[in-house]
């Protein structure tokens, strides 16, 4: 995690740790009455049930009332839990409102939505739009008396059942807490609860039941030993990079573990206690703060539990409570939609709704489900892969190892070996591609072929995949058809009326940005990539003469960059000029890549295309020259 997502966490945990101490208790409404709340735009007073409580003042954005996302705590027993670094969970009853601060995305009892407006941090409050929220769950927004009235019954209020929230109070005779598999513990105060923090357990969160205070412990790799002065530098520099304040500074190079130690302020005038340890080739991040700290030596009353923190977790202590749930170096990953399970190494990081996850060793896991195309069998579709993967990878850059039956979640699947070079190294791949109920699921993973663990590492993964498969066809109708299965001849004619243009896309490639309406398009495909831009600022003699400046005389001082043509030309019926050009990235990538540049209507169009040395295949090399020659104007 960088600093800013840090920044973020602790902004968020700090605003939603303060939300018990600004709303007193109310008493409870009993079963099936209405629970109303009252507020307006501007008054830092709501009320609810004819009680008044102080809140954060509501504002209007684009038309939208924007409300702290605590007045839903009080006015109507809503649970809200910071499961990431920027995800808050708001539950009520039976219905469920996920929001991502600064996304208009949201879910409502598992169904996508889209907001008038993000949720936001304001003066270290969340504040989120009003009405979305309240008829998620379950309420009803009018106006009355000139103030906005949210009613909802007090039965539909009540939390969710939900996995009791685990506190120390919950675990018998333990008093400590750590995590096992990063090898760290610490004392553990009676009603201190475990919060979440998505499925990377290398960041714990922590928050007293009272509200009084919200810590987080970080663990990040280091194989380079600090001492406690390398880590103030570092807590020095996270401080500067996040904009916070430095208010007090020590280091304790002769404690059991050293440590260093900065006390700083944020944005929000919030205090923080920031701690860093070395050990075990990891570095150790602990941050704490108190809503009610007005002095950082107020701070001091948390010295007991933060001395207690250790880099070392004892295994035979039976009063400490285990929060990991890592087993043989390996976490679960779920995607709910498609009813996929599996573990993963505990080190990769991954997102469970695209199902992509990464090793820090280059290693990829990718999951994808698809529909089958009717009357086609499993071996139709390795058929097609083995064909396409020949004409996507010169022979010199790849080889076939081989191809054969294995039963993966209890199916019969057919796997790929393979590998294949950018110009960086080989890399070695297994594709499994099993196919069930009408569609398809495939799982790429791929490694550096020097690791010589990845071949038991794909046997771990692929042991573990569970696969539910009635799910797909329950939540989804129709998917799209795999790359696999498109004839890289076949194209899309593709029309932009702004700016006067048309062009054949062919209908493998991936978009990266295809609003044909602006002023920029662009297209990926395996080893290439195909771009239109329009500078509607700079003049055409302005940009050819800037680029064959830099092509003639700064293009020298490249050893990678090889100029091979730069020509006048015509090209979409207008006098044109091309740069051809052959270069070797930092990652020791080689390609060609062209640049041609036209005018039309007063406006430059640069059109741009890459293509790796390693991927410059005949079916490739076709497809984006035919992209390029079906361009024209159609104004």
């Amino acid at each position: 995690m960088n600093p800013f997502q840090k920044k973020m966490t602790r902004r968020l945990a700090a605003g939603l740790t303060a939300l018990s101490l600004l709303f007193p208790v109310l008493p409870a409404a009993a079963d099936g009455e209405l629970t109303e709340l009252r507020l307006q735009t501007g008054s830092m007073t709501a009320v609810v049930n004819g009680q008044n409580i102080a809140i954060a003042k509501p504002y209007t954005k684009n038309g939208i009332t924007m409300v702290p996302v605590g007045v839903f705590k009080k006015a109507f027993n809503s649970q809200i839990r910071l499961e990431q670094s920027d995800v808050v969970k708001v539950m009520s009853g039976p219905h469920t409102v996920v929001l991502t601060i600064g996304s208009r995305t949201a879910w409502v009892d598992g169904q996508k939505v889209k907001l008038p407006s993000a949720p936001e941090m304001s003066g270290g409050t969340l504040m989120v739009p009003l009405r979305s929220v309240a008829e998620g769950l379950g309420g009803s927004l009018k106006t009355g008396g000139g103030s906005l009235v949210v009613r909802m019954e007090a039965s539909a209020g009540a939390a969710a059942a939900e996995p009791e929230v685990p506190t120390i109070d919950n675990d018998e005779g333990k008093t400590k807490v750590g995590n096992s598999y990063y090898n760290w513990s610490m004392s553990y105060p009676t009603g201190l609860m475990i919060g979440e923090s998505g499925e990377d357990e290398s960041i714990a969160t922590f928050m007293s039941e009272d509200g009084s205070y919200y810590m987080e412990v970080h663990v990040s790799p280091q194989p380079v030993p600090y001492d406690a002065d390398d880590l103030l530098q570092q807590l020095v520099q996270t401080a500067k990079e996040t904009g916070e304040t430095i208010i007090d500074r020590r280091v304790y190079p002769d404690a059991e573990v050293p440590y260093a130690r900065i006390i700083t302020k944020d944005g929000d005038g919030s205090l923080w206690e920031n701690r860093q340890y070395y050990g075990h080739g990891q570095v150790y991040a602990v941050y704490l703060t108190d809503s009610t700290a007005a002095n950082y030596k107020d701070l001091n009353k948390y010295a007991g539990l933060l001395n207690s923190f250790k880099t070392s977790f004892d295994m035979d202590d039976k009063v400490i409570k285990d929060i990991s749930t890592i087993e043989g170096g390996m976490k679960d990953a779920y995607n709910s939609d498609y009813g996929i399970a599996l573990k993963i190494p505990a080190g990769w990081t991954g997102d469970n709704s695209s199902m992509l996850y990464e090793g820090r060793d280059g290693s990829k896991l990718k999951l994808t489900v698809t529909s089958a195309p009717q009357g086609f069998a499993l071996e139709d579709w390795s058929a097609q892969l083995q064909s396409w993967l020949k004409d996507s990878f010169m022979s010199s850059a790849y080889e076939a190892k081989k191809t054969y039956p294995l039963e993966v979640a209890g199916k019969n699947a057919i796997i790929h070996e393979y590998r294949y070079d950018f110009g960086n190294g080989w890399v070695k791949e297994y594709d499994v591609m099993l196919q069930e109920n009408g569609y398809r699921y495939l799982a790429e993973y791929s490694f550096p072929d020097d690791d010589g663990k990845g071949q038991d590492q794909f046997e771990l993964l692929i042991r573990s995949l569970d696969i539910d498969f009635s799910v797909v066809s329950t939540n989804f109708g129709q998917l799209e058809e795999n790359e696999y299965l498109t004839d890289k001849t076949k194209t899309d004619r593709k029309i932009s009326k702004a700016y006067g243009y048309s062009v054949d896309i062919p209908s493998y490639w991936t978009p990266v940005s295809e609003r044909f309406e602006s002023a920029d398009v662009e297209y990926e495909f395996l080893g290439g990539s195909f771009a239109i831009r329009i500078d509607e600022d700079q003049s055409y003699e302005m940009t050819v003469s800037q680029l064959k400046d830099f092509y003639d005389n700064e293009a020298k001082d490249y050893t990678n960059l090889k100029v091979e043509e730069a020509k006048d030309i015509n090209f979409a019926g207008v006098p044109a000029v091309s740069f051809t050009f052959h270069q070797t990235d930092n990652n020791g990538i080689a390609y060609t890549g062209r640049q041609i540049l036209l005018e039309h209507n007063g406006a430059t169009y640069i059109l741009s295309t890459t293509l790796n040395d390693a991927n410059n295949t005949a079916a490739q090399s076709l497809a984006l020259s035919s992209a390029l020659n079906s361009f024209k104007f159609v104004d």
